[in-house]
């Protein structure tokens, strides 16, 4: 164990480099708005995030803040956010994707919507969609070099890491198609597909070289949700076709233009076992979260990945059942995972509002306690 206390960023850059720690890398996927809600009528004081009341660490990992989209595709302009329709407890809206989907009114959030249109179905609907995400577009690009040097600053400044977001072609194909007609798109219509992950490529390499003209990244992250609870959402066989060739070139041009190591990292929820051999072809360093409910033990796979760097894998559901439950569910995760290194721990996904105050103080003491 290192003698002295590691700053945020250098425990994260340890992390990424299996090296001792200090204590591991401590923060949260993220906490559900319902749940600070309800802990804030259970004590949480209003002040909670200005005074760390949780203790987590500062920044590890620091952006770029180049808009290559997350859930949804970067368009410039994005499509006008508008209610098209309403019917009694609902509402049509459009969404910045282009979407149609029904929601309750005055709830957009936190349940699924019902999905009406996505906005590629042929290949005119791709021709008009295109120029929306067109890497010549003078606009997108103003403040590029402004930010990707502060990022760089920011990351060298704390020992950290920085690192480009981006919406994964899977995830960026399903938003723009939607999930269930891309799989018919694949085979009846393959040729929209490879135009719409062409026009993925130019623009993401297209960021790349002017990010990677004025600094170097230490990560390429992508946003993917590429499986669900019973596995990959394609075929292996499709992600080939479709999908690899265009990442593998984006990457080899991207390592291509730098010295420093750079680090590729993925975010898939659901069962995400049998993408990992997939995205490892393509050297892939980075994955989280592996839910639990989908039968993801971040240990076991941890054993099968060695090299592998992982958050998350604490189950959530965990932390409402109550401390018995979470003391066991901690204990065999954390000793594992300490000694392997390449993990910080985080739950599986957002901290929901089933979980009480008292559940979650008593987790974050317990893992403080564990990881030390």
């Amino acid at each position: 164990m290192p003698t002295t206390t590691l700053r945020a960023g250098e425990r994260m850059r340890a992390t990424y480099e299996f090296k001792p720690l200090d204590h591991l890398y401590r923060t949260e996927f993220y906490i559900w708005d319902e749940a600070i809600q309800r802990w804030k009528g259970e004590g949480l004081p209003e002040d909670w995030a200005e005074t760390n009341f949780f203790e987590f660490d500062g920044p590890g990992v620091f952006d770029t803040n180049v808009n290559l989209g997350w859930c949804e595709p970067p368009f410039l302009p994005v499509f006008e956010a508008k209610i098209v329709e309403e019917s009694g407890d609902y509402e049509i809206i459009q969404d910045t994707a282009g979407r149609l989907m029904r929601v309750y009114k005055g709830r957009r959030h936190g349940f699924m919507p019902t999905y009406l249109k996505h906005a590629v179905a042929s290949m005119a609907d791709w021709e008009a969609v295109a120029p929306r995400l067109d890497p010549n577009n003078e606009e997108r690009w103003t403040e590029t070099v402004e930010w990707a040097q502060k990022g760089r600053d920011e990351a060298d400044a704390a020992g950290g890491l920085l690192t480009q977001r981006a919406v994964g072609g899977y995830m960026y194909l399903r938003a723009l198609m939607g999930p269930e007609d891309l799989l018919y798109m694949l085979y009846d219509q393959p040729e929209v597909v490879h135009a719409a992950m062409q026009g993925w490529f130019d623009l993401f390499d297209a960021a790349l070289a002017q990010v990677q003209a004025v600094v170097e990244l230490d990560e390429i992250f992508l946003a993917e949700d590429i499986c669900y609870n019973h596995g990959l959402l394609i075929s292996p066989d499709a992600w080939h076709e479709f999908l690899f060739p265009y990442y593998q070139q984006l990457l080899a041009n991207a390592r291509g233009r730098q010295r420093r190591k750079l680090y590729f990292g993925v975010d898939t929820d659901g069962d995400c076992r049998p993408a990992i051999p997939l995205y490892m072809e393509l050297g892939m360093n980075r994955l989280l979260p592996f839910e639990v409910a989908s039968g993801c033990d971040v240990v076991e796979i941890a054993k099968q990945y060695p090299e592998l760097i992982m958050s998350g894998g604490i189950d959530k559901r965990v932390l409402a059942e109550g401390k018995e439950a979470i003391d066991a569910h901690l204990r065999h995760i954390i000793p594992f995972m300490v000694q392997r290194g390449g993990y910080y721990p985080t739950c599986d996904h957002g901290v929901p509002d089933n979980v009480s105050l008292e559940n979650y103080l008593y987790y974050r003491r317990r893992m403080c306690e564990l990881d030390g």
